[in-house]
C-alpha cells in the first residue's frame, strides 16, 4: 500500500489553482463512500478566529476525564498529518496510525476517481470515513476556513454548534470586515441545534451571531447574556449557567484568554447534552488538558538547552492581528508577575498582517530576531520581518535559523535572564517543536 505521503502527493495534482470554497465536491465523494457523515457519535462543531483548538483540546481533556472517549478533527498539523485526525478510546484517544490513514486516504482516492477537489476536502473525506467506522461518544470537529462551505459543515445536525472569539482573518476568503467573517463563520448554526457563541472581541461580530443563529432557527446560548457566565476570580475559574456555579481550577493553558476558551468548552459539552459529567471530571480537564504551540513552555529539549541559564523559552503559533494583541496580554501578565526582558523571535507568512501582528509587542519587548520559515514559499524574508518591525517601533535584528537566533540572545546583555518567545506561525511552531525533539504525541 502506498504511503500516506505518497498519496497526499498525488491529491495535490487534484487540487484547483485557487481555494474555491464550496460544499459540492465532498458532499460528491461523501455519497460515493455511502455516506460516512450520517454515522457519527454525536457532533460538536467549532468555528472561530481565534481558540478554536483551545477550546476543543478543554472539551477533549474533560471528556476523557469523564470516562468518554472523543474524536478529534483540528487543522493545521504542527508536525504530522496524523496529528489531525484523533481516534477517541476509553481512557483517552490516539493519533490516527499510519496504515489506518493510508487506507482511508486511498479509498477516498478510488471514490473520487480522478475528479478536482481540494486537499482539504479529500481529507476531510477520510478523517469522516475513519471516525464513522470506530465507537466514540463524540465527535468534535474543528472548522478549517470560514464554516459556511467549509468541507466540515456537511453535517445535518449537530449536538452543538460553537463559535469562538471572531476577528479579520483569512480576508482573501471570508470578506474584509468583522461582519463578513462572523456571517461565514455562523454557518454552522443549524435550526433546532444549540449554538453556543462566545465572548466575542467585537460588537459587531456579537450582533451577526446572534442574527444569524435566529434566522437559522438555532437555540442560542450566549456568554454574558444570562445563558453562561465565566470569569477569573484570585486565580480560579468561575462558571455560571442557569442551574450551576462552579468554582474550578485556573486552567493549566496560559494565558487570560484560556479562560474564556475553558468557560466556552464547558458550556458546549452541557448544551450538547453532556451535563451529567461531574464537577471532578471539569476539574480535571482544566488541570490535566494539553494544546502543543500555543503559549507553550519548552522546558526541556535541544532548542531549550540552547537558551541563557535561567531563561525561560516559550513557543506560540498565533500569527493575525487578535491573535498577536491576545499573545502580548498573555505575556504582559507574565511580566506583571515575574518582571524579566522579553526577546521575540518571530517568523511570519507574507499573507498575514505583519505590522498589525507586531505593533501589539512594541513597549513590550525589548528585542526582537526575525528568522526564516524554512521549507514555506510563503514566508516573509527575515529581512522583511526585521523592516516591519523596526517601522512600528521594535528593536529589530535577523538570524538565518532559530538555533543562531537562540545563540544571538546570549550576546545581548540583560540584566535578568530574559522571557524568549518563538512565535508568528504554527508552520514555525511546527518546525521548533520538531527541531526542539518534542513533537506532539
Amino acid at each position: 500500500m502506498d504511503s500516506s505521503d505518497a498519496l497526499m502527493a498525488r491529491f495535490l495534482a487534484l487540487h484547483p489553482r485557487t481555494i474555491d470554497l464550496s460544499l459540492g465536491r465532498i458532499e460528491r465523494l461523501l455519497a460515493r463512500l455511502n455516506h460516512p457523515e450520517r454515522r457519527l457519535p454525536p457532533v460538536i462543531h467549532v468555528a472561530g478566529t481565534n481558540g478554536k483548538g483551545s477550546t476543543i483540546a478543554f472539551m477533549r481533556a474533560i471528556l476523557e476525564a469523564g470516562g468518554l472517549a472523543a474524536h478529534v478533527y483540528t487543522s493545521p498539523h504542527l508536525v504530522r498529518f496524523h496529528e489531525r485526525i484523533r481516534l477517541g478510546g476509553i481512557g483517552g484517544g490516539h493519533y490516527v496510525a499510519e496504515d489506518r490513514l493510508a487506507d482511508a486516504f486511498a479509498r477516498c482516492e478510488a471514490a473520487n476517481a480522478g475528479d478536482p477537489i481540494t486537499v482539504f476536502e479529500i481529507t476531510t473525506a477520510a478523517a469522516l470515513l475513519l471516525f464513522s467506522e470506530a465507537p466514540a461518544d463524540v465527535l468534535l470537529l474543528e472548522v478549517g476556513l470560514g464554516g459556511r462551505v467549509d468541507a466540515t459543515n456537511v453535517i445535518d445536525e449537530v449536538a452543538a454548534a460553537v463559535v469562538t472569539p471572531i476577528g479579520r482573518d483569512h480576508a482573501e476568503y471570508l470578506g474584509d470586515t468583522v461582519e463578513s467573517v462572523a456571517t461565514e463563520k455562523a454557518g454552522i448554526f443549524k435550526r433546532g441545534c444549540p449554538a453556543v457563541i462566545a465572548a466575542q472581541d467585537y460588537a459587531e461580530a456579537d450582533a451577526v451571531l446572534c442574527r444569524q443563529a435566529a434566522a437559522v432557527g438555532a437555540s442560542p446560548i450566549i456568554v454574558g447574556n444570562q445563558d453562561f457566565s465565566v470569569h477569573e476570580d484570585s486565580g480560579r475559574l468561575v462558571f455560571q449557567d442557569e442551574t450551576d456555579l462552579f468554582d474550578l481550577p485556573k486552567p493549566k493553558l496560559t494565558g487570560r484568554h484560556q479562560f474564556t476558551n475553558a468557560g466556552t468548552a464547558i458550556a458546549a459539552l452541557r448544551a450538547a447534552g453532556f451535563g451529567d459529567i461531574g464537577v471532578a471530571a471539569i476539574e480535571a480537564g482544566l488541570r490535566n488538558v494539553d494544546w502543543p504551540g500555543r503559549l507553550q513552555r519548552l522546558s526541556r529539549g535541544r532548542l531549550a538547552a540552547l537558551v541563557p541559564a535561567g531563561s525561560e523559552l516559550w513557543l506560540d503559533g498565533g500569527h493575525n492581528i487578535d491573535g498577536g494583541r491576545i499573545l502580548a496580554t498573555a505575556l504582559a501578565d507574565l511580566g506583571e508577575r515575574s518582571d524579566v526582558p522579553l526577546v521575540l523571535i518571530v517568523g511570519l507568512l507574507g499573507t498575514k498582517d505583519a505590522e498589525g501582528f507586531l505593533r501589539h509587542f512594541v513597549g513590550l519587548s525589548r528585542a526582537l530576531i526575525a528568522v526564516p520559515i524554512a521549507g514555506q514559499m510563503a514566508a516573509r524574508p527575515a529581512e522583511e520581518v526585521a523592516d516591519i518591525a523596526g517601522r512600528v517601533g521594535l528593536s529589530a535584528r535577523v538570524s538565518p535559523s532559530i538555533e543562531a537566533a537562540l545563540s544571538a540572545v546570549s550576546d545581548i546583555a540583560f540584566e535578568k535572564p530574559p522571557r524568549i518567545l518563538i512565535c508568528g506561525s504554527l508552520y514555525l511552531a511546527g518546525a521548533v517543536l520538531t527541531a526542539n525533539g518534542t513533537p506532539p504525541c
